[in-house]
């Protein structure tokens, strides 16, 4: 789906990325005995896949303190994560921007032609975040549907940078949320979990 050609897309490296959940899930995932289940909700933001905050522990401990809607999690844990993006549909890009817009206008034709409306994006109670993004995954799904028809290779993981929560000051461009979410599609992309490490001093 690529129109430039170049070989510059996503990070040829890996990543680590952190996963909010319970401490026995993590002990679980980390021992080899569980794996992790990937998220299948029409809200998820970008589609359906494994679901990791890029380099940002803290962001995965509050989510694990504070679970959504009735979720409810014992003893709240972050479980680390070693990945590889591998082929990904990486929202900072814009050749990959160009086509969730793409996608959006062919799902609003497909709906305007059969009569039904498209799914839309929701508040919830306190926030103006529009954390259901029922809209967004059927935008990202619509793609990877696109692309399982068109023969071509699939994409590993989605890539985006969401703008979430209060500004951080009267008149800020800086909100107290923002961070980069990265949605795991294939499995063998996760190269490894491990329990996080705090820092200890150097040199002593």
């Amino acid at each position: 789906m690529s129109t430039s050609g170049f070989i510059y897309s996503a990070d040829p490296g890996m990543l680590i990325g952190f996963l909010g959940c319970d401490h026995i899930v993590r002990r679980s995932v980390v021992a080899g005995r569980k794996m992790l289940k990937a998220s299948q909700n029409r809200h998820d933001w970008l589609g359906a896949g494994f679901y990791f905050w890029q380099n940002n522990y803290d962001r995965a401990l509050d989510f694990a303190t504070n679970p959504p809607g009735k979720t409810k999690i014992v003893k709240p844990a972050v479980l680390g994560a070693i990945l590889s993006l591998g082929n990904c549909l990486d929202l900072t890009d814009k050749k990959w921007i160009d086509l969730v817009k793409l996608s959006y206008e062919s799902l609003k034709q497909s709906a305007a032609s059969v009569g039904s409306k498209l799914p839309v994006n929701k508040d919830v109670k306190d926030s103006k975040d529009k954390v259901l993004r029922e809209l967004d995954c059927a935008v990202i799904e619509n793609i990877h549907k696109v692309i399982r028809e068109l023969g071509e290779p699939p994409f590993d993981s989605v890539r985006g940078i969401f703008i979430e929560g209060n500004s951080l000051y009267d008149g800020a461009g800086f909100h107290e949320k923002t961070h980069v979410q990265i949605c795991i599609r294939n499995p063998n992309c996760i190269k490894g979990f491990f329990l996080p490490r705090k820092e200890i001093s150097w040199p002593q």
